[in-house]
């Protein structure tokens, strides 16, 4: 799906006259790093987004497939061998299935930045690169930066929406990001190098890619947001994450604070029990609203597996379950699933 001013998907090579060039003999100062899996009909778009880049830097592109079983290995071949001096491949000899991909990209980069773009995503404007380097390079407190994405659902054909809401703050710090990731992938700069090597539990919390990177980045620095639409995250039913039940996706959110608390010594853990409870007592208050009630009991009891200290949490929920419990009684339940949420 194009947009006015993007790329189209095609395999062609791009252009003459892109900017975002890697040079023979200087460092890249950013390493792009792109994850791909089955993406055949969706990958050359990705590439060319990254191709119409215009910079005053070295850029090179990191392009990690994970053993497709359909054509999408042979199409990052040819962009490699049209473009050698600025595409480098890490290939899969077996579907991995696990964080492992975007691990070994960050290994791999050499620039001062790193900039993340799922196959299946692409990049709006050609200052994106250019526009993240200048904000880091003006904010050294900043451990990384995001911008705005345009989510379009293909899947359902539902209206275009912001991932991030109109009121997400310049800066903003850990803290803030443990109540949920407001952070689109296909938007994410981070700091090369400040995190050093990946810990080995990361690997195994795919799907969820990108929310502990932000975290393991957020714990060296402040969140910069530039407040511009710049990319779009689309949701489709061949991805890996996005497609998922509602159900399977709060149970991935709910063992990885679990995870998250455990492999940190526990050191987030009054603000990770708060986040989390907000996290479900906001999905019960939206399973209500639809009639789900089913759904909102068991985030409900979510709640109370893990709730912060003192008696307002306690009122909170009990005013929820009292209002579950009003509606179920009132009419039958009925279950209706509804568009997946970020995370």
């Amino acid at each position: 799906m194009s947009m006015p001013g993007t790329p189209s998907p095609s395999s062609k090579p791009s252009a003459p006259g892109t900017r975002a060039v890697a040079s023979d003999s200087t460092a890249p100062t950013v390493s792009v790093l792109v994850m791909t899996y089955n993406h055949e009909r969706l990958i050359a778009q990705a590439l060319d987004s990254v191709l119409m880049q215009e910079t005053a830097f070295p850029c090179e592109i990191l392009i990690s497939e994970d053993c497709s079983t359909d054509g999408t290995r042979e199409i990052v071949l040819g962009y490699q061998e049209r473009h050698p001096d600025m595409i480098r491949l890490l290939l899969s000899e077996r579907n991995l299935h696990s964080n492992e991909i975007v691990a070994r990209g960050l290994r791999a980069a050499s620039g001062r930045y790193v900039a993340l773009l799922d196959g299946d995503d692409y990049w709006t404007s050609p200052q994106k690169l250019q526009r993240q380097v200048d904000f880091l390079d003006a904010h050294p407190e900043c451990a990384l930066c995001f911008h705005n994405a345009l989510v379009v659902d293909e899947a359902h054909g539902r209206p275009p929406h912001r991932w991030t809401p109109d009121h997400q703050k310049e800066i903003s710090t850990l803290d803030e990001l443990w109540y949920g990731n407001f952070i689109a992938t296909c938007s994410t700069m981070y700091r090369n190098g400040l995190v050093g090597e990946l810990p080995q539990w990361y690997a195994a919390l795919f799907p969820i890619t990108d929310w502990p990177l932000h975290i393991l980045h957020a714990e060296r620095g402040a969140i910069g947001y530039v407040d511009e639409i710049m990319a779009v995250y689309r949701y489709h039913s061949g991805g890996l994450y996005s497609p998922l039940a509602e159900s399977r996706k709060l149970d991935a959110t709910a063992a990885f604070y679990e995870v998250m608390n455990e492999n940190l010594g526990g050191r987030y853990e009054s603000v990770i029990t708060r986040a989390r409870f907000r996290y479900f007592y906001d999905w019960a208050k939206e399973y209500t609203r639809r009639g789900d009630l089913d759904a909102a009991t068991r985030c409900v009891r979510r709640c109370l597996t893990r709730r912060p200290p003192g008696i307002a949490p306690l009122v909170e929920l009990a005013a929820m379950w009292l209002r579950v419990q009003r509606r179920r009684f009132a009419r039958p339940s009925i279950h209706r699933e509804a568009p997946a949420s970020r995370a």
